[in-house]
This record gives C-alpha cells, sequence and structure tokens, in this order.
C-alpha cells in the first residue's frame, strides 16, 4: 500500500511546479535550473520529486502524467519568455478583513501643537538629534531655515557616513532645491505641516526619479528608475526634504549590501541589523531628519531595536507599495523610523492612504491625538513571554512597571498557540522567488554580496521546489490565523510584548498588525535594547499612543551614541 502525504492527487499546478523542478536538479544540480528548456522528464525523475513533494506513487501513475507533465514544462518556458519586472503584481491580492470586521471611517482634525519654547542653539549641529516635533517648530517659527537644517545633515552624512556604510547616494542638489523651495514657502506663509522643510533618508529599494535606486544589490546597481515611489512623492508633497538614499541589506534581507556592511552607530563593530539598516544607523548617528524603512518580517523592528530609535510597521496595506521593492507582495510594508513616537505619527500621516495605483491600500483614517485618555485603551501583555528567561528579560519587565505605573490596566494576552508559525514563511520564501525569478534564471545571483545558505541567492533557488498546492495551503492555514487573531484581539485594543518574542514577529507580519517598537534600556555591553507594542487592524494611532506613554514616562530616546568618523 502506498502511503500519501495530505497534498496527494495534486495532480494539478502544485505538483507540477515540483517535478519540473526536480527533474532540472536530475538532469544537472541546482543550477541546471537556468538552462532548462525542455530536456525531457521521465519516470526516475518524477520518482526523485516525489521524495521532495512528500508524496508516492505508483509506476504505473507515473507513466499516466508523464506527457502532462512534459506539455506543462513547456508551459513554463513559455511563461518564462514573459518579461515580467519585479514591479508587476500577481492577479491575487491578500485581504486583511475578515467578515464582520468593521472600522472606523470618519476623520477627525489634528492641530499640530504649538510650542515656543524651541530655541535656536548656538551651534546648529546641536539639533543633530533632535526628533521632528523639535525641528518643526523651529522652522515654523523662522529660527532655523530648512536650508540651514539641510547643509548641517549633508554634512554629517558626507562625514560620519561611510564609516557607518549607511548611505548609497546622496542626493545633494535635489535637497538644496527642496530646501530652498521650502524656505520660500514658509517665509511666504504657505506652511504645508511638521515635515515642511525637513531632511530625511529613503531606504534604497523606493524609486527616486532620475536618482539611482540600487536595492542594495550589485545586479541593480545601475538602475535609475523614471519615476518617484508613491512614499517618495507623498514626502515632497509634504515639503520634506530628500537627503540620501540609505543602504539596506540586498534585495532586503540583513546588513550587508554590495559596498559593505552597515554598522550599529552604538558598536561599529556590529552590523546594524536589517533589512532598513541603512534607515535605522543614520537617524540614530543624527545623519536624517527621519528615515523611511520597510517590512516583511522583521526589517523595521529589528535595526530600530539595535539602533535605539522608534520605528512604526504600519498595517498591510496602509501604505501604497508603488515604486518599491517588492519582495512579498503579501507581506511588504512600508514605515517610518524616528527618534519620537509622535515623529513616526507625523510621517505616517503623511505617507498613508490610497493613491489610485497599489490596490490593497484601504481608505481608512489615521486620527492622532496624543491626549486621548489611556483608560479609554485596553492593554495586554504577552504574559508568557514576560516570564520567560532572556537577555533583555530586566528591561521588559521594567518596561511594564512603567506601564502600570502611567494608569495602565496590563492583562494577560496569549498568542494562537495551537497552529504552525515558522512553516507559513514558506509563503515569504515562495513569494520572493517569483519576485526574483529573472534573477535566478539568469545567473546574475552570481553577482550578489552573500553567497551562502542563509542569504538570498540560496533560498530563490530552493524556494523553486516549493509545491504551489503547499503555497496555498499555507495561506489556508494562515486565514485560520487571522480568525485566532481576531477573536483574541477583541479583548485589547494594543498589547505589548518583548520585541524578539518567539513567533511573535513572523505571526504579526503575516496578520498585518502594526507595530512601534522603542527604545528601553541597554544591555549589559551598552547596546540597545526595545520594547515593542502591537496593535488591532489599522489601530496605529491607539498603538502609538501606548507607546507615547511609556516613552514619556522614560528618557531612552533622547540618548545618542558618540560617533567616530
Amino acid at each position: 500500500m502506498r502511503r500519501v502525504s495530505k497534498c496527494r492527487g495534486s495532480s494539478g499546478l502544485g505538483l507540477l511546479l515540483v517535478l519540473g523542478a526536480a527533474a532540472a536538479l536530475v538532469i544537472g544540480g541546482a543550477f541546471a535550473l537556468r538552462h532548462f528548456k525542455g530536456n525531457k522528464i521521465h519516470t526516475e525523475d518524477i520518482a526523485s520529486a516525489e521524495k521532495i513533494a512528500g508524496l508516492r506513487f505508483t509506476h504505473k501513475e507515473r507513466n499516466l502524467m508523464l506527457e502532462d507533465l512534459r506539455e506543462t514544462a513547456g508551459s513554463y518556458a513559455e511563461l518564462g519568455r514573459v518579461d515580467l519586472s519585479n514591479s508587476v503584481p500577481p492577479a491575487l491580492r491578500f485581504d486583511l478583513v475578515l467578515p464582520g470586521m468593521s472600522f472606523d471611517h470618519d476623520k477627525r482634525p489634528y492641530a499640530f501643537p504649538e510650542d515656543a519654547a524651541a530655541e535656536r542653539p548656538s551651534d546648529l549641529e546641536d539639533l543633530a538629534f533632535a526628533p521632528v516635533t523639535t525641528l518643526a517648530r523651529l522652522i515654523r517659527s523662522g529660527k532655523v531655515t530648512s536650508t540651514e537644517l539641510t547643509q548641517m545633515y549633508l554634512a554629517r552624512l558626507k562625514k560620519y557616513g561611510p564609516r557607518l556604510e549607511c548611505v548609497i547616494t546622496l542626493t545633494e542638489d535635489l535637497a538644496l532645491a527642496q530646501a530652498r523651495r521650502a524656505d520660500e514657502e514658509i517665509a511666504a506663509g504657505r506652511y504645508r505641516g511638521p515635515l515642511h522643510g525637513i531632511p530625511y533618508g529613503a531606504k534604497d529599494l523606493l524609486a527616486t526619479k532620475g536618482i539611482r535606486t540600487t536595492w542594495g544589490s550589485k545586479p541593480y546597481i545601475d538602475q535609475v528608475p523614471d519615476h518617484d515611489a508613491t512614499v517618495i512623492e507623498r514626502l515632497e508633497q509634504a515639503g520634506a526634504v530628500l537627503v540620501a538614499k540609505l543602504t539596506l541589506g540586498e534585495l532586503a534581507w540583513g546588513d550587508v549590501w554590495y559596498g559593505g556592511k552597515t554598522r550599529n552607530p552604538w558598536n561599529y563593530e556590529q552590523g546594524s541589523s536589517g533589512s532598513s539598516a541603512g534607515s535605522a544607523s543614520a537617524t540614530a548617528a543624527g545623519l536624517v531628519g527621519f528615515a523611511i524603512g520597510t517590512e516583511t518580517w522583521g526589517s523595521i523592528i529589528s535595526p530600530s531595536t539595535r539602533c535605539g530609535v522608534t520605528g512604526l510597521r504600519p498595517t498591510y496595506g496602509r501604505v501604497s507599495r508603488a515604486g518599491a521593492m517588492a519582495l512579498s507582495w503579501s507581506m511588504d510594508k512600508i514605515g517610518p523610523i524616528c527618534r519620537s513616537v509622535e515623529d513616526c505619527a507625523f510621517v505616517f500621516d503623511a505617507i498613508h492612504g490610497p493613491d489610485g495605483k497599489e490596490l490593497t491600500v484601504v481608505d481608512l483614517p489615521f486620527n492622532w491625538d496624543p491626549a486621548v485618555d489611556l483608560k479609554t485603551i485596553r492593554v495586554g501583555y504577552l504574559r508568557k513571554a514576560f516570564e520567560e528567561d532572556s537577555k533583555t528579560k530586566e528591561n521588559d519587565q521594567a518596561a511594564l512597571e512603567v506601564l502600570r505605573a502611567a494608569g495602565l490596566e496590563l492583562v494577560p494576552f496569549e498568542l494562537p498557540a495551537d497552529l504552525p508559525i515558522q512553516p507559513l514563511a514558506i509563503i515569504l520564501s515562495a513569494e520572493s522567488a517569483a519576485a526574483f525569478d529573472e534573477l535566478t534564471r539568469s545567473g546574475r545571483d552570481d553577482l550578489m554580496a552573500r553567497q551562502e545558505r542563509n542569504a538570498w541567492p540560496n533560498a530563490f533557488r530552493a524556494a523553486r521546489f516549493i509545491p504551489a498546492v503547499e503555497y496555498i495551503q499555507a495561506n489556508r492555514v494562515r486565514t485560520l490565523l487571522m480568525e485566532e487573531m481576531a477573536e483574541r484581539m477583541k479583548a485589547v485594543d494594543v498589547y505589548v510584548a518583548p520585541s524578539f518574542a518567539d513567533d511573535n514577529g513572523l505571526l504579526t507580519n503575516l496578520t498585518g498588525h502594526p507595530a512601534v517598537v522603542v527604545p528601553n534600556g541597554f544591555d549589559e555591553k551598552g547596546s540597545p535594547t526595545s520594547i515593542t507594542f502591537i496593535g488591532g487592524l489599522y489601530e496605529e494611532a491607539k498603538t502609538l499612543r501606548v507607546a507615547l506613554a511609556y516613552e514619556q514616562a522614560t528618557d531612552f530616546h533622547t540618548k545618542h551614541p558618540v560617533l567616530k568618523n
């Protein structure tokens, strides 16, 4: 009697993908995938592929499907001739909204608070580490010009950027032109808001018209877009000043890019983590007023932690990804990395919302109110994670006490425990391999800096052996996970967790929940640690409000590293 896995009978696309790929493997090794153009499949190839797919067929069944597989291999070849750029999304879209869910559609006004206390320092470089809230008041009052700030940050980028390896391209000419325009508009009484005249940096996977956008990877080093990403357009509309395209781990993994390894400003011997490596490093080092990062699985949370800054990972579908490098269509998110919680609110307010280009983006308001009564927000804490021994346990436990002292009544909260989480990572694996299929097929992946097991070239190749059926099954399990998470989130609006609690990062990236990470101290070696707040879907305002309460009761966000040049 033959034994068949749960996907037995999957004689459709998923099995064919695995069989076709395995045939290529049998013919000439993993690299044969690049050259496989219809070499005939035989029954022994099917038998080999069965081991990868977890299936077992009889010899008769293999013979019966043989011609179908050969025909399908021809279909692969035809599809492979279609020019699919990274910007082309699949026809299927991931939707966070489950039956019965409802959200607030009312937009309420928010007035930027006046503060006459902000004064110009005698040395302008003393503002390098100031939050946007301070910089904006100085610019609006005319005590500091955007041009002065821009020149100061450009000088710091030139001085410290090379040692930190956090800059790919300085956008000096553009920045000075944008700063001059901001000064002219503000002088004429046309103030656009808190980002007007503020210099910032963008992760170099966001398209910038006429300025190279390398994705941190040598195969794309000369790529020059003819358009701006929506996020870049939105920030220009808000009056922000783009001073630099910042590093990312190549193709958004880690902190190693084609030019080196981005450094942690607190410890130059350590990488800044990734993949928003340059965005976090430059913000922490006072080289920009704020930065834009992206997250698929930890790429805002992790570098923000390492570098001691504050990051917001918005709800999936809140910010348009038009003009951004695609890695995982159902997981990618764009968000700010800043020096304070309220800075994140200002930047998010400027970049969120539909643009008529990216169809996953929802039209829901962001009602930020830093004075909202904390007693109206139900807050939980990930009890098991706080009880477990870890290197950050002391700081994490102290963070809970700060929140309780602020008047929050924390209730125990637990993640869904009866569904597999780590196996769902094949969703990211399959989507990323599809996004960079041409790179794999062409052999240009050999140009990438990292050539090891835990790096994209190998991951893209291995992902070719994920059956389509298993990718779909994983997404069905994802639906169950979303349902369970939605049920648990009925009890709280926000919950707090150690930043690297088991499964929490992958789980909430799969379910699309927003997160805010803030510094909560230092470890025994003097490196920053952090705490993370996770909110309900589209509840960035509540999540930021709770994070703000913690920030206001501590001073970790005001600390900054001593830089070397």
